[in-house]
C-alpha cells in the first residue's frame, strides 16, 4: 500500500468486519473504485463516511437518479440563468466561466489534495452509466466544451460505490472495481454497533431489543425486513420513552421505527397477538 495512505481499520463510529477492511484497503493500494453492495441499512453509505474520516480527507457525495448521466458529475452549464441574466441581470453574461458548475466528479478532479468521492446507488442510472462513468474514472481529466479548458485530477480520489442490486452492472466496470458485498451483521457484531450508538445501554433492555429485532428478521412474511439503522433508531425512541426491559415481554411498541410497510406491521401483529413468535 502507498506509504502516504494509513491503513483502514473502520473508526470509533463505524465497526467494519476484518472483510470488509481488507476490500478497502485493497481499493487503496490498486487505486481503484471500491464497488460495495449489501442489503439497505448495513452502512454502505457509511463506509465513504468511515474512510473519508480515517484518512482524513474530505468527502465528495454523489447521488445517483435515475435520469443521471456522468457528465453531470463532471460540470453543468447553466444555460438558464445566463439567459435570465442577459434579460433581467446587471452581470457579464460573456463570462460564460461564471455559469459553469463543476459536479462532484469534476470537483474530485480539481480538488488540490486527495479526496473520497462516494457514488452513491450507481445501479439507478441507465445501462449506459455505469461503462461512461469508468470511461471518466480512467482518464482522470475531462475538457469544458464551453470554455475550452482542461481539468486534470491533480490527486486520484478514493472512489467509493454503492449499489442495491436493482440492475446487473456491465462486465467491463465490474472487472476495473474492487468488490466486497456487506454481510448482514451477525448478533455479536451487532451487539458492538448498538453498544457504539448507544453506550451505557441497559444490558437487558439491549438483550431483549436485539431478540425481537432478529425475530422480526426471521419472519418469512415480510415485505422489507428492519435494518441495522433501524434497530439503532428503535433503541433510541425505546430508551426516550423510559421503556425497560420487562415492558417488552409481549409487547411491541413503536413498531413504526422498524417496521416501515403496512402489511409488515399486520402481518406482526396479528402473530404476536396470537402469542407466536414471528417465525412466518
Amino acid at each position: 500500500m502507498s506509504p502516504h495512505l494509513p491503513r483502514f481499520t473502520g473508526t470509533d463510529g463505524y465497526l467494519a468486519s476484518e472483510s470488509l477492511q481488507s476490500a478497502v484497503n485493497c481499493a487503496l493500494a490498486l487505486e481503484r473504485p471500491l464497488l460495495v453492495k449489501g442489503e439497505p441499512g448495513t452502512g454502505k453509505t457509511l463506509l465513504a463516511e468511515a474512510v473519508a474520516a480515517a484518512l482524513g480527507a474530505r468527502l465528495l457525495t454523489w447521488h445517483v437518479k435515475s435520469t443521471t448521466r456522468a457528465q453531470d458529475g463532471l460540470y453543468v452549464y447553466d444555460t438558464v440563468q445566463r439567459l435570465y441574466d442577459s434579460r433581467f441581470g446587471d452581470g457579464d453574461v460573456k463570462d460564460i466561466r461564471r455559469y459553469i458548475k463543476l459536479g462532484p466528479l469534476g470537483e474530485a478532479f480539481s480538488a488540490p489534495e486527495r479526496v473520497v468521492l462516494l457514488i452513491d446507488e450507481v445501479d439507478k442510472a441507465d445501462i449506459e452509466f455505469p461503462n461512461d462513468l469508468l470511461h471518466e474514472l480512467d482518464r482522470m481529466k475531462f475538457r469544458i466544451t464551453e470554455t475550452n479548458e482542461e481539468i486534470a485530477a491533480r490527486q486520484r480520489p478514493v472512489v467509493v460505490i454503492t449499489s442495491n442490486n436493482e440492475k446487473d452492472l456491465p462486465d467491463a466496470f465490474l472487472r476495473r472495481c474492487v468488490f466486497h458485498f456487506i454481510d448482514f451483521p451477525e448478533p455479536d457484531l451487532m451487539k458492538r454497533i448498538v453498544d457504539v450508538h448507544h453506550p451505557g445501554l441497559d444490558e437487558a433492555l439491549a438483550r431483549q431489543a436485539m431478540d425481537i429485532f432478529f425475530q422480526l428478521r426471521s419472519f418469512t412474511r415480510l415485505r422489507k425486513r428492519p435494518s441495522t439503522s433501524e434497530l439503532i433508531d428503535w433503541i433510541a425512541v425505546l430508551k426516550a420513552a423510559g421503556v425497560r426491559s420487562e415492558d417488552l415481554e409481549g409487547k411491541l411498541p413503536f413498531m413504526g421505527a422498524l417496521l416501515k410497510r403496512e402489511q409488515d406491521l399486520l402481518a406482526v401483529t396479528e402473530a404476536f397477538s396470537h402469542g407466536r413468535k414471528a417465525r412466518g
